[in-house]
């Protein structure tokens, strides 16, 4: 019961950080005008599991977005996968649907404990909106498909379980939107990224302009988007963009085994705890010190009556390995 009651409470919760969160945006807005990645451990480059749940696709050959249920050693940990080899995984209505019909999917599923974004091209990512498709569309039809993208972006940064992209290829545009909506990211060293819309007469409209500059500075948000430029994988990780940078392997999928690798690292932690660390810290980024602590101490709270937390007490007292079941 009191578990049930912790993890019901999180809606509330994150009902009224958001409340307090804003509130303290407004009040303030009117008081004034790295290291190169290890090398990848031995057994996280098993072959993985042929696809658990998937969601269809209208592409005629193949699934543009592909949803795969790990399982063994990498149970918790779910891939989505990019899959339009024939426009680089550019995104589509069709593409933009089907990703916001597996985030919905996902959050509401207490047995995923990461979800690990990345590409089944090789040597691409994500080529940003497809042009070809937009330059079919009305005027009305174009606002209306940004507005969707950027509300499954939205999405996707509010999973309430750790996010990692995994960018073995190019991601530009929308594509590096959607990697920055990610908690982490992770790059081969031959990945080129950037916001290049300016080149087109238009800004990044998926949360470019907001998540660029919380997560390399200002400044250098501005020098990059105004001039649209294209970083690698060594420069993206000297900058803060990613967290880790990898060498590409023949497979080119060393990025993904590194996201694996990150993955697995989290599975053994308190599922409960795991989901109000990620509410906490992304409230409390938006706000001043003090409401922030404020946020932590109402998270904190919802950890104290779990099951988990007893558990993990325990198994510390035992000196053995907790077994937590997200309670």
């Amino acid at each position: 019961m009191a578990a049930a009651a912790a993890l019901g409470g999180l809606g509330l919760l994150r009902a009224r950080l958001r409340l307090a969160a804003a509130a303290a945006a407004t009040s303030a807005a009117l008081g004034r005008t790295g290291h190169r990645a290890p090398p990848l451990r031995g057994g996280v480059a098993a072959a993985l599991p042929s696809a658990g749940r998937s969601y269809g696709s209208q592409a005629k050959e193949e699934e543009e977005l592909r949803v795969r249920y790990l399982d063994d050693e990498h149970k918790g940990i779910v891939v989505l996968g990019l899959n339009r080899s024939h426009a680089k995984n550019a995104l589509s209505k069709n593409l933009v649907k089907m990703m916001s019909k597996a985030v919905d999917a996902l959050k509401s599923d207490k047995k995923v404990r990461t979800v690990v974004f990345r590409s089944e091209v090789p040597g691409i990512f994500c080529a940003g909106a497809d042009l070809k498709e937009r330059a079919k569309m009305h005027s009305s039809e174009v606002s209306s498909f940004v507005s969707r993208a950027r509300a499954t972006i939205n999405e996707l940064a509010n999973l309430p379980v750790p996010t990692i992209a995994a960018i073995d290829g190019t991601a530009l545009g929308g594509g590096l939107e959607l990697a920055l909506a990610c908690d982490i990211r992770v790059a081969a060293s031959s990945a080129k990224m950037g916001l290049v819309e300016t080149k087109l007469a238009i800004i990044p409209g998926a949360g470019g302009t907001q998540r660029l500059p919380r997560t390399i500075g200002v400044s250098l948000a501005k020098e990059l988007i105004f001039s649209a430029r294209i970083v690698d994988g060594e420069e993206a990780k000297s900058i803060g963009l990613i967290s880790h940078v990898v060498e590409q392997n023949e497979a080119g999928d060393a990025a993904y085994r590194r996201a694996l690798a990150l993955a697995r690292e989290f599975l053994p932690q308190g599922p409960v705890a795991m989901r109000v660390a990620k509410l906490a810290i992304n409230q409390g980024m938006e706000v001043d010190l003090v409401t922030g602590l404020a946020i932590e101490e109402a998270c904190y709270a919802q950890t104290i009556p779990t099951k988990d937390r007893i558990e993990g007490l325990l198994a510390f007292k035992e000196k053995r390995p907790p077994r937590y079941k997200g309670e």
